[in-house]
């Protein structure tokens, strides 16, 4: 009885990108995908993805940590907060980024006079929004494992006279490995694929903001070939993360 949801489930997924491959135009496919604005804006992507994966883990490793073993109250409260930007609309994002960060926000106001320089419309500012957005699958994810393995070698470590910062380095870390591979696969497709806050906040300025997801935006209202063709790339490169990256992580955590 579960086949047949299970193939319509699949079906929802697999079918538009059945439709897309229909559509392309073969004969131009290849002249479409080493166009220089192309090349670009796949090398901005796959740089500010893994910058903004880079991001998500040094910032998301302590905060899933301080979630899954703090006690002191609100802590529930908190635990919402981090995983809004699951539910918000990436646009609502940018926003907010764009009013904390941008010329009149009060952070932005800060970083204006001790810097001279403006976050909005920068690179910076695209690893900046898709660390927003990507952050909270890793937290989730590292998270989860943690209430999932108890604190019972922890607490073993810590009476054997293990300092906290050991204890985090030599059992924490260890336990975390499978789900932290697994979240920094998820996070990074994640960036690759980030569109509304990256455009609210960065903008769409080639070699600068314009993102592959930006680029296929942008050549939709041109041409509608390029569209395609740049967005059959960005399925087989999120595709290629997913599929190699993810069973690499699981094999490393299970070593």
């Amino acid at each position: 009885m579960l086949w047949f949801p299970a193939v319509l489930a699949l079906a929802l997924v697999v079918l538009p990108v059945v439709g897309l491959l229909i559509r392309t135009d073969l004969t131009r496919f290849p002249s479409l995908l080493v166009t220089s604005s192309s090349l670009q804006a796949l090398k901005l992507s796959l740089i500010t993805a893994t910058l903004s994966t880079v991001a998500c883990v040094l910032l998301g490793v302590p905060l899933a940590v301080v979630l899954a073993r703090s006690r002191v109250p609100g802590i529930r409260l908190l635990r919402s907060v981090v995983l809004l930007p699951l539910v918000l609309p990436p646009v609502v994002g940018g926003l907010a980024l764009l009013y904390l960060l941008g010329r009149k926000g009060f952070l932005g106001q800060l970083v204006d006079w001790l810097t001279g320089q403006q976050v909005p419309f920068t690179t910076a500012a695209v690893v900046i929004a898709q660390t927003f957005v990507a952050m909270p699958f890793l937290v989730v994810g590292l998270e989860g494992a943690l209430r999932g393995s108890g604190d019972r070698y922890e607490q073993v470590a810590a009476t054997l006279g293990a300092r906290p910062w050991t204890v985090f380095r030599r059992v924490t870390l260890p336990l975390l490995l499978p789900a932290l591979g697994s979240g920094m696969v998820l996070s990074f497709a994640r960036a690759l694929g980030e569109f509304g806050a990256t455009i609210t906040f960065a903008g769409s300025l080639e070699g600068v903001t314009r993102t592959l997801p930006l680029e296929v935006y942008s050549q939709a209202e041109v041409d509608i070939d390029s569209a395609v063709a740049l967005s059959l790339l960005l399925i087989v490169v999120a595709i290629l993360v997913i599929a190699v990256a993810r069973p690499r992580s699981w094999e490393g955590g299970l070593r």
